[in-house]
């Protein structure tokens, strides 16, 4: 026999009470509020109070009085964001809504143990892109490669992280008005973000016959402060623990001079990008193939140096074309890259206006809207290179990849 004191709403309670009694089990309290319980736990003595997780029956100072005096505490949580509350506050046993009392008994006993969470199957990769400012093609990157990396078999979820306003959604014509990448950095600061929330701000978005996930970012630049630096480090941890590879599309800028202002508890916009940063294995820098981007390009590669271990960082150089540099446009941008930055590789796009026109008029992947093009081709092969299969033998890089040479016939579009 058991002396077990209820913190129930009436309903929740007229379910348990008759098994709990017929079970041989003693109540000795049945309240409908934690503070009446609270003020009679001494006198009530139980061994086991059975609560229910909302604000009404349930509260850390329950829990904390309820640990001084050796009483268990298990908590009937009605969804997701009461048991992310319960657990915030320290509570171990929580159970679902539909609990009936089978289940109540070897946990009341003690006969069972409950195992909050699976056993963790490990992080995922994720990988940051980043670029300076000028449009250098940083999304097209970000959304090929989540769209290249899900068509190999990989679980793949493209979060939307740029504190300026996000074009990820556009570029896959979903919808921007659905809360996404800032409403799990909001969950994540109540305590509330978990697999169920996670599931329901993704949006799924098929490629090739294959699915992977998206995290919209912001509707409009002015929510810049929903992206906090902690709340955006904790979310993406949240979202690479259920995908094998999490593809972030970042700001652009690097500055910090914002952090010399006088509040130094203000909100910083640019934290969302270097939180991002932090979190990645893996940067992929995206520059535009004319002097102009060369040149941010090199610079922005300097001040990631400062943020990202240099053995992280792959760069790739958008729209190489002669037009813009002359004969052998692909060996003058790597000489710039090894003579002024001391970069020794370099993975170069070439420029494809068919291909990016038609990925955008159809708002899909370039694997869906030009497979055969070399954009598409060059993404893909650096794809495979970068990210080989978990049981495929490193090969030999070589010195000139497909997508570097210069194509002068036309493409054809699948």
């Amino acid at each position: 026999m058991t002396r077990i004191a209820f913190a129930l709403e009436p309903e929740l309670e007229r379910r348990l009470l008759a098994d709990a009694i017929e079970h041989g089990h003693r109540v000795v309290a049945r309240t409908t509020s934690w503070r009446e319980l609270l003020a009679g736990l001494v006198e009530s003595a139980p061994e086991v109070v059975i609560a229910g997780a909302g604000a009404r029956t349930f509260d850390g100072a329950l829990l904390a009085a309820c640990d001084a005096s050796g009483i268990r505490v298990i908590a009937i949580a009605d969804d997701d964001r009461e048991r992310a509350a319960a657990r915030a506050a320290g509570l171990l046993e929580v159970l679902g809504p539909e609990t009936d009392w089978s289940v109540l008994e070897p946990v009341v006993v003690g006969a069972t143990v409950l195992l909050l969470d699976p056993p963790a199957r490990g992080r995922g990769e994720v990988v940051a892109v980043w670029g300076p400012n000028g449009a250098p093609g940083r999304t097209t990157v970000a959304v090929n490669l989540a769209a290249e990396l899900a068509a190999r078999g990989r679980r793949v979820a493209l979060v939307d992280a740029d504190p300026y306003g996000g074009a990820v959604a556009q570029a896959l014509g979903l919808l921007d008005e659905t809360p996404g990448f800032a409403a799990a950095c909001r969950l994540v600061g109540l305590g509330a973000l978990d697999r169920s929330e996670l599931d329901r701000l993704a949006q799924p978005c098929r490629t090739g016959g294959a699915e992977f996930s998206v995290y919209s970012g912001l509707i409009g630049p002015s929510r810049w402060p929903e992206l906090g630096g902690e709340r955006v480090a904790a979310a993406v941890a949240a979202i690479a623990a259920e995908a094998e590879v999490v593809v972030i599309d970042t700001g652009f800028s690097l500055e910090r001079d914002e952090e010399l202002m006088s509040d130094q508890f203000a909100p910083r916009r640019n934290a969302a990008t270097f939180a991002a940063l932090e979190a990645a294995d893996r940067v992929l820098a995206v520059g535009l193939a004319d002097p102009l981007g060369i040149g941010r390009l090199l610079r922005g590669c300097a001040e990631l140096a400062e943020l990202v271990d240099p053995a992280e960082l792959d760069v790739l150089v958008n729209r190489v074309r002669q037009r813009a540099l002359g004969v052998d446009a692909y060996a003058q941008v790597r000489s710039t890259l090894q003579r002024l930055g001391g970069i020794e590789r370099a993975w170069l796009l070439p420029h494809d206006g068919r291909a990016a026109d038609a990925a955008i008029l159809r708002a899909r992947a370039l694997r869906d809207a030009a497979p055969r093009s070399p954009l598409a081709t060059a993404i893909r092969e650096y794809t495979a290179e970068r990210f080989p299969e978990p049981d495929a033998r490193p090969r030999a890089v070589r010195g000139m990849r497909a997508f570097d040479r210069v194509r002068s016939r036309a493409p054809h579009y699948a």
